[in-house]
């Protein structure tokens, strides 16, 4: 049998894990019932704590994809997160598209990050959200290689652009089904708006019957 080229096994070898990180993406292991998974993007930051009290008020545990930058510069805020029995996972270090980095750049804003996240949860995550939901096979093909499932969403009320209080909790409310992970920010903004719709989707939610759960912790 005739030896491979180099670069016929690393085509072989991104083919492979291309095809793996495919079947490790899209929404978190199915639960019975009406579940729903409510995620937040962009943290760390100033809006942390009051939607942390918000979460504590209707018991209700959620999942964080942080920015390795903003836990170094609140660490805290990343342990108080896990300590109230929330998931922290991944969300790159500076928020970048993830599509358009080097093979060392990736590696740099995955691996950078979970040092911070482990070092203040003593948990590594293995979930990877990739900054806009950018997502093509190269960034599949890395993830996997890496250890880590593509974590997207299915519910986005566009909470950043700051619709109003109202239109983001309208938005949520009308498009939840079981199953659905929904997506909300507690940082890279002003989040105030999200705040004040976060009680209104929570206790609706809880009226029609849903349960909350996380992604693995």
């Amino acid at each position: 049998m005739p030896r491979l080229s180099r670069r016929a096994r690393a085509l072989i070898v991104a083919t492979v894990l291309a095809l793996f990180g495919a079947g490790l993406s899209a929404t978190p292991a199915a639960a019975a019932g009406k579940v729903v998974y409510i995620t937040f993007d962009d943290g760390p930051g100033v809006y942390t704590p009051q939607v942390l009290k918000v979460l504590a008020q209707y018991r209700v545990h959620a999942t964080f994809f942080e920015v390795g930058q903003n836990v170094a510069s609140h660490p805290s805020l990343t342990s108080q997160v896990y300590r109230q029995g929330n998931s922290v996972q991944n969300h790159s270090w500076s928020h970048p598209d993830l599509r358009t980095l080097s093979a060392a750049q990736f590696a740099y804003q995955v691996t950078a990050t979970d040092r911070q996240i482990r070092s203040h949860t003593g948990y590594r995550p293995c979930c990877l959200r990739p900054p806009y939901g950018a997502v093509n096979g190269t960034v599949r093909a890395r993830a996997a290689a890496l250890g880590k499932k593509i974590a997207l969403w299915t519910v986005d009320p566009r909470d950043w652009s700051r619709p109003g209080a109202g239109a983001i909790r309208a938005r949520v409310l009308d498009h939840v089904r079981p199953g659905s992970v929904v997506l909300l920010h507690d940082g890279g903004g002003d989040r105030s708006q999200t705040v004040a719709a976060l009680s209104g989707i929570l206790k609706t939610l809880k009226a029609r019957g849903y349960t909350f759960a996380t992604w693995a912790r």
